[in-house]
């Protein structure tokens, strides 16, 4: 098939790539060759800047299009009108971020969406993120009825990610000593490898597979202590883990989701109780599948310690990205926890 990816030499986007070049597929790329711009030399690789350069794009056709890096819906209108006639199905990645409440279990058709009315200021700050991932969905489904998918994402996680949002959990059980871990060990916790994501996308292109999905998992659910209990086996570690009362985290304001990743706190903001608990039944139905969580462990520390990249253990002074706990403060609080009357 002849595919077009918006993006693609980034985290997600290489996971397409990959992906549909071992299917066989003839791959051009569209970006402006900032990131990564050595990879994939065998690629056509067309140049532009999807805000107000897409003249490579104008008379081509494509079979697929997988769009990677649609953030602004006026920006996602000029590519799909452009693409509309020339290509047969339009791939949109979205994010669950659409969603305006996590207070019940968000399904497609039923959760409600972030409304954003004044798209003048176009900053991606807050609320604007998903309320203009919500607007761009609406873009595509309006220029490619009845041929578009659009996919809302979870935390994408894996190899080559570069906010270490996950990186830290394997990175930090490999590491050894005394862990802190958030709140309950049962809670459940969702994410989605980056090659299953990215093979998926290719699949609904391939299949034509129109509609939207929410796209995380893994399937059957993992909890949070299911995770830390295979990171520290996959990395062979001797590491202590200590869950900690979500109490005490929320006194010390210890930031949630990236400071501790993977905590969102249960007795925070009602609208977020159920934030890690997003239906996947419909993607499931669609053929998105999920490879064992220890696979995912395995291939992200490996990848870590070799690059160095996020929240790698080896790494000179514990480099964990954006996201992750400095060493030291997880230290303090932990002393601090254990002085606390039982």
């Amino acid at each position: 098939m002849r595919t077009l990816i918006l993006g693609g030499t980034k985290f997600l986007g290489r996971a397409v790539v990959e992906t549909a070049l071992a299917r066989g597929h003839d791959v051009t790329l569209f970006n402006r060759g900032e990131t990564n711009p050595d990879l994939y030399p065998q690629v056509e690789k067309l140049r532009g800047n999807r805000d107000g350069d897409l003249g490579a794009l104008a008379g081509r056709d494509w079979d697929v299009v997988v769009d990677t890096s649609g953030y602004v819906p006026r920006v996602v209108r000029a590519s799909s009108e452009l693409l509309g006639d020339h290509a047969g199905h339009y791939v949109f990645v979205s994010s669950i971020s659409v969603y305006g409440d996590f207070s019940e279990v968000a399904r497609e058709d039923e959760t409600p969406l972030i409304r954003i009315d004044d798209t003048s200021d176009e900053s991606l700050d807050g609320d604007r993120y998903g309320g203009f991932k919500a607007l761009c969905e609406q873009v595509v489904a309006d220029v490619f009825p009845g041929r578009s998918a659009r996919v809302r994402a979870g935390l994408i996680v894996g190899p080559n990610d570069p906010t270490g949002r996950f990186t830290y959990w394997p990175s930090r059980l490999a590491r050894g000593g005394e862990v802190l871990a958030p709140g309950r060990r049962s809670r459940q916790v969702q994410f989605i490898d980056v090659r299953d994501l990215g093979a998926w996308l290719v699949d609904l292109g391939e299949q034509k597979v129109s509609g939207t999905f929410n796209a995380t998992g893994p399937e059957p659910p993992i909890t949070m202590g299911e995770l830390l209990e295979t990171c520290r086996a996959v990395s062979g570690s001797s590491a202590r883990i200590t869950w900690v009362d979500e109490h005490f985290l929320r006194e010390h304001e210890i930031g949630e989701w990236m400071e501790l990743p993977l905590w969102v706190a249960e007795t925070g903001d009602p609208a977020w109780r159920r934030f890690q608990e997003i239906d996947v039944s419909r993607a499931v139905a669609a053929g998105l599948r999920f490879r064992m969580a220890a696979d995912t462990v395995r291939d992200t520390l490996e990848w870590a310690l070799v690059t160095g990249d996020p929240g790698a253990p080896l790494a000179s002074g514990i480099d964990i990205g954006e996201a992750g706990m400095d060493p030291h403060r997880e230290a303090e609080l932990l002393t601090e926890w254990h002085a606390q009357p039982r």
